[in-house]
Formats: structure tokens, sequence, C-alpha cells
């Protein structure tokens, strides 16, 4: 009969104890193996990224070589040339991006109560303005 219960129960009748709430048995060194697993972990990491640190700088370097013989420029200088020439371009164009308002543009508080003739007369230069003005 014991045999019998064995087959139907399996391996369950050594996790039978766990189940019912027995204490399980502890290793005295488990921490310590866990640590040192972890650190072992950690290390593996650190060469891993090492050693594809430098293959890319080795390639970096490749490709800096091959851009210097060729003169070819970096994606990143051609973008800042590309968009310098862009704005250069767009400088005189009324299409171009709105930025701030020029200096002397706005509305000027004291001007506010002058006469469009006045504001003519300003910038005309010093002898008309001397003959309009009297």
């Amino acid at each position: 009969m014991e045999f019998v219960m064995k087959q139907a129960l399996g391996g369950a009748t050594k996790d039978m104890g766990k189940m019912l709430g027995a204490d399980e048995e502890k290793d005295p060194d488990a921490a310590k193996k866990e640590e040192e697993r972890q650190e072992a972990l950690r290390q593996a990491e650190e060469e891993r990224k090492a050693k594809y640190a430098k293959m890319e700088a080795e390639r970096e370097a490749m490709r800096q070589g091959i851009r210097d013989k060729y003169g070819i420029k970096k994606r990143e200088e051609r973008e800042a040339e590309a968009q310098a020439a862009m704005e250069a371009s767009s400088e005189g164009s009324l299409t171009r991006p709105k930025k701030a308002v020029p200096p002397g543009c706005g509305e000027e508080p004291e001007g506010a109560d002058e006469s469009i003739l006045d504001t003519v007369i300003r910038y005309l230069p010093g002898p008309l303005q001397d003959m309009l003005k009297k």
C-alpha cells in the first residue's frame, strides 16, 4: 500500500512539509553565495560594457579616417550647415519664420500723439527739417 501511495503522490511527498508550513532548511552560506553571485554578475556586465565601448571607439576612429580621406562631414555638421543655409536664404524672405520684433519696429509710447507729418519730418535730412518746421 505504501508503494501505491508513493507512486500516486510522486515527488510531492518531499514538498508536503513545505506546503503544510514546516520550516525550510536554511543554508548558512546562502546569503554569502548570493552576494558573490551578484558581484560576479556586476563585474561581468562592466567587462561587457567596457568591451563594447572599446569596439565602438575603434569603429568611430575608422569612420573618422574614412570621413577625412573622402572629405565627408558628420551628419550633425551637415544638418547644422543646412540649417544655417536655410536661415541665411530666408533672411530677406517674406515667408521666413517669425522671430522677435526688430528694434524700432514696435509701437512707441511717446510717439502715440505724433502725426504722420511729424514722423516723416524726423527722417528727412537736417536742412529740410529746418525748412519744414518754419
